[in-house]
């Protein structure tokens, strides 16, 4: 029996999906923490941090045994860096900056079986349950319950949104608005108009081609103004963010001790 995504049955029942970053702390308590919480997915990033492939296997135990999934947003290096990161326990791989359609289609082939497809069978890994699973079943129901997520970072990627959101095997967009803000030439300015039509764009081409769209959202405030845009996947936090406020208002809290009268030691 393959694993049922969490993620889709919330999204093809309706719902949106509320997400955590975990890549600082990657023991898998606090993953397990995090799936007790009631979370829906850890995204687990391993473009921009050093992390190796067999940290995936771990955490994605610590998903199972919570029932959230996992999402690796990938490095670029080829077909083995999806296709590791699905035998290593992921439930779904985001792809950064994805530019076109002709990308689009070659990260579906790397990630679907055939007839979608072209990613090779193995059955040992996570996603076979270690060969427990039947291959029959393993091929079709992977293609099912395994999403395809790609980047739109780049005012390139958004002029093609339409056509890369209409490639079969792609499941959702993800706007990077920090990227995008960038590319765009008005660095951290999210709701600049340049940014706010590009991601309306986005949000449009995603839902005329009837598939998700999502974006990173720090308050619960972005959080409604994108779920009412349409976007479907948003961000609650991420444990990098959370320990730095921790220390700052730790440090902050504790500014005004001090040490009263002469500052001498007593006996």
């Amino acid at each position: 029996m393959v694993t049922k995504s969490r993620v889709l049955k919330i999204l093809r029942n309706g719902g949106f999906v509320r997400v955590v970053g975990i890549n600082r702390v990657t023991e898998p308590w606090f993953t397990e923490f995090a799936g007790k919480l009631g979370f829906d997915m850890v995204w687990f990033d391993m473009e921009h941090r050093a992390h190796e492939y067999a940290l995936i296997d771990p955490l994605s135990l610590a998903c199972r045994a919570t029932g959230m999934d996992l999402m690796v947003r990938i490095r670029k290096t080829g077909y083995t860096s999806a296709m590791r990161a699905l035998e290593f326990g992921a439930n779904g791989v985001m792809v950064p900056h994805c530019r076109d359609a002709a990308e689009a289609r070659q990260w579906v082939e790397w990630t679907r079986f055939p007839p979608l497809g072209k990613r090779g069978f193995d059955g040992a890994g996570a996603d076979g349950e270690y060969t427990l699973a039947e291959p029959l079943e393993y091929l079709k129901e992977s293609n099912e319950q395994t999403f395809l997520v790609l980047q739109i970072e780049d005012r390139e990627a958004v002029g093609n949104s339409d056509q890369i959101a209409a490639v079969e095997g792609v499941d959702l967009l993800f706007v990077g608005p920090a990227d995008l803000s960038i590319d765009y030439g008005v660095p951290m300015q999210r709701e600049h108009p340049l940014v706010q039509k590009a991601m309306d764009k986005v949000a449009n081409a995603a839902a005329k081609a009837g598939k998700w769209w999502g974006t990173v959202t720090t308050t619960p405030e972005s959080a409604q103004t994108e779920l009412n845009r349409g976007a479907r996947m948003i961000t609650c936090a991420d444990d990098h963010f959370l320990l730095v406020k921790g220390l700052q208002e730790a440090l902050h809290q504790f500014r005004h001790v001090h040490i009263s009268g002469d500052g001498r030691a007593r006996k």
